[in-house]
């Protein structure tokens, strides 16, 4: 059957029109059915705990179930590649953390490019970890460690949390950017890696604050400075280790992504609950007692600190030639 050409040209239009039509259909009921956040980390710690609270807000926002699912291993990279091969439809996210930007670098047979491979939908919060010592270590302050390590080169332990650890990371720009020798000492995690360094086995530890702040509280141990560009409401008299350190940053921050090509309005939809979270005062207090400060932005915010710390580690992993454990 042959159409009159003006007819011809209406149908062509209108079919054109028909897979914008759809995806706004999606977008506006989207989420239909629940929708899983996919965690890298075991159940119980603290990103389990972030991606439940974040959980929580979106099912009561959105009416439909947000489930957390954990699927540990490979330095959470299981976890991230299960969200990449993922339909991209919005029904699987993943908890992005800062790990993801340090494995980027640190492991060189990845499945995925975490920067192509994953949409950025929303940050959620940045902590910093705390440089801290044995009370028995003769320095008050960042300068005077500094001094007392240049002292004693390769005579002073570090603690980590294993190789390419944030724990690790931060305490070799540490050492690169303080011109100081330290001995890194792997731990399987926070509480082993506090448990020596109270014993005076390990000096000192850029540890999570979570994992430190009771110890630090009770004078156990001495927080000579916080890792973030700014202060800590947690711990508001301690310095920052740039005022000492000019440049130095380094903090554990946390957000959601999805499979690339999910579409933009879906996207925008889960960045604007996201930022609403942030802005609730319950939720606000729930952040802060983790020693946290919010990350409301745009996608695009969220895409340039991946982007950002992705290359920064990059860098300082190259330089002390890191290899994952």
């Amino acid at each position: 059957m042959k159409l009159p050409r003006r007819k011809f040209l209406h149908l062509a239009a209108g079919a054109a029109v028909l897979p914008a039509i759809s995806q706004l259909a999606r977008a506006d009921t989207y989420p239909s059915r629940p929708v899983r956040i996919i965690v890298g980390f075991p159940a119980g710690g603290g990103t389990d705990l972030l991606a439940r609270l974040i959980a929580q807000w979106l099912s009561e926002r959105l009416g439909q179930p947000f489930i957390v699912e954990n699927r540990s291993g490979a330095a959470s990279n299981v976890a991230a590649e299960t969200v990449v091969k993922a339909p991209p439809d919005g029904y699987m996210l993943l908890m992005v953390t800062y790990v993801n930007a340090i494995n980027a670098t640190l492991y060189d047979n990845l499945n995925f490019n975490f920067i192509r491979d994953i949409a950025p939908i929303a940050g959620i919060m940045r902590v910093p970890n705390v440089m801290v010592v044995n009370p028995s270590v003769p320095a008050r302050t960042v300068s005077e460690f500094i001094g007392y390590a240049k002292a004693n080169p390769g005579k002073i332990n570090m603690a980590t949390t294993g190789s390419g650890s944030g724990p690790d990371i931060y305490g070799a720009l540490f050492k690169k950017m303080a011109g100081v020798d330290l001995v890194a000492v792997a731990y399987r995690g926070d509480a082993p890696a506090i448990a020596d360094l109270l014993g005076g086995q390990m000096q000192l530890y850029f540890g999570t604050l979570a994992g430190s702040i009771e110890q630090i509280r009770a004078g156990k141990l001495l927080a000579l400075a916080v890792t973030t560009a700014t202060r800590s409401e947690a711990l508001p008299d301690i310095p920052t280790v740039g005022e000492f350190v000019p440049g130095y940053e380094a903090s554990s921050w946390f957000g959601i992504g999805a499979p690339k090509n999910t579409s933009g309005e879906i996207i925008d939809r889960l960045n604007k609950e996201i930022n609403a979270s942030l802005a609730d005062p319950k939720m606000k207090a729930r952040f802060a007692d983790l020693g946290a400060t919010v990350l409301p932005g745009s996608p695009a915010d969220f895409g340039k600190l991946i982007a950002e710390d992705t290359e920064k580690w990059g860098k300082v992993i190259r330089a002390a030639k890191i290899k994952p454990e």
